[in-house]
């Protein structure tokens, strides 16, 4: 979910054409993932799924949405999450009471037919697990799409590898990665283009955040941003209950983040966690490697394994430059 930092930095986003986005994206994998199980699926909220009941949904957009992407001269790094700190319990509890409801109230709304509600519902059951990641790498590693595993948060090792200059930007629908520091921000990259918003169908467009351009509006320091998030409530801590946005950047630029923190009802550090935010564990040894899809292990996974469609899986690769000399992932690296 993020922090909600929406109200502050709606001045700062940019619209993109896709031509202005050539580049290497660190793209958050678990982000992603949700995106593809949330979206991809029939329209009584059913996800795809093999044969054996297995869920398919992340294996078509990783395919077919990677390929979008390769085709506009975006190379995408998949970072994947690794042990959750422990300041982020209590979120992830509450995650999963709502998952639950989520599936209850789907199962019921597709037992009425009642297929608005039941898609809806669907969408907020999805759960990232054990095969669903394994079977992501093992399709990434196979479509020659480099994967990259982080000790702890996905969008810190994003941020590092922007702030480094090894990627071009962090990609994630939430705007953590601000926090941690990552100087480019882009959203709505691995999304479908069109998004359903009080019932109409609505254009979605890449958008861009420069975290200099942030700070810089809002005359604050990163550490400020991070209290100010601090004082909101972030995946670490439950804010301080009354205060938005606004009054968070008021109370920070007054001084009174120390005052104030102290009533939140959360027992985390607020030292701690603006030191978590500032240097996060992340992996500095990492490889972004050029190569090639290899055509039959794909095909024996999504095909074989899966009841892929050959034609279609033929399709998606031909569009990552499996044929006829590699000439778009070549583009990649030059």
């Amino acid at each position: 979910m993020g922090v909600a930092l929406r109200p502050l930095i709606a001045d700062y986003k940019e619209v993109l054409p896709w031509d202005r986005l050539g580049g290497i994206a660190a793209i958050d994998a678990f982000n992603a993932l949700y995106q593809f199980l949330s979206g991809i699926r029939q329209p009584d909220g059913t996800p795809l799924m093999d044969e054996e009941g297995r869920i398919t949904s992340h294996l078509s957009g990783l395919l077919f949405r990677t390929a979008n992407l390769v085709e506009k001269n975006i190379t995408p790094v998949y970072v994947f999450d690794g042990k959750p700190p422990k300041f982020k319990e209590a979120t992830l509890a509450e995650r999963r009471v709502i998952r639950e409801n989520a599936k209850e109230s789907w199962e019921r709304a597709v037992k009425e037919g009642d297929e608005e509600s039941a898609r809806k519902y669907a969408m907020a059951s999805s759960k990232v697990d054990a095969f669903i990641l394994e079977s992501s790498k093992e399709l990434l590693t196979a479509l020659g799409i480099p994967w990259v595993q982080a000790p702890e948060e996905g969008e810190a090792q994003s941020a590092y590898m922007a702030a480094v200059g090894d990627v071009t930007y962090a990609v994630s629908q939430d705007y953590d990665s601000l926090l941690f520091g990552a100087p480019k921000l882009l959203r709505n990259l691995t999304v479908s283009g069109k998004r359903r918003v009080n019932g109409k169908v609505v254009a979605v467009y890449p958008e861009q955040l420069l975290l200099d351009q942030v700070l810089g509006g809002l005359e604050m320091t990163q550490v400020d941003l991070i209290a100010a998030a601090l004082l909101i409530g972030t995946d670490y801590n439950s804010g301080v209950k009354g205060v938005g946005p606004k009054t968070a950047v008021k109370l920070v630029k007054e001084g009174k983040f120390a005052e104030r923190i102290g009533e939140s009802e959360n027992a985390a550090d607020p030292e701690e966690l603006i030191r978590y935010f500032l240097e996060p564990p992340v992996e500095k040894q990492y490889t972004i490697a050029k190569k090639a899809p290899v055509r039959e292990k794909v095909v024996e996974i999504l095909c074989e394994q899966h009841g892929f469609s050959e034609e279609r899986v033929s399709a998606g690769l031909e569009r990552l430059g499996s044929s006829k000399g590699q000439a778009t992932l070549d583009s990649w690296f030059s």
